[in-house]
């Protein structure tokens, strides 16, 4: 408590944001290997891509927070082993990686 005395309630929160774990990759690895989708687009905007929480796998996908399905052969090779999805900002996918079926 005697912290935000001393730097105010402002800086203590932007403190904390910087220390907060992220699940966006704008300036990991999508946007420094400067991935295009099958129709040009640049895959990593401005935090468009993200590893989401909830992810089941099927026989011929996966199932994105229950409700979207993503066919493996949509995904490129993602080299951390997680799922990401990089959306337009009309929500629509524009790439996803992911590891491979199996693995």
């Amino acid at each position: 408590m005697h912290v935000f005395k001393i730097i105010g309630p402002v800086m203590a929160a932007g403190l904390l944001v910087g220390v907060a774990p992220s699940s966006h990759a704008h300036d990991s690895w999508i946007n420094k290997g400067q991935y295009r989708n099958s129709v040009g687009e640049w895959c990593c905007g401005e935090h468009d891509c993200e590893a989401p929480d909830k992810i089941a796998t099927t026989g011929t996908g996966w199932i994105v927070n229950g409700v979207e399905f993503i066919p493996f052969n949509e995904a490129a090779p993602s080299p951390d082993g997680k799922v990401w999805i990089c959306r337009r900002p009309d929500k629509s996918r524009r790439c996803v990686f992911g590891p491979p079926p199996n693995s």
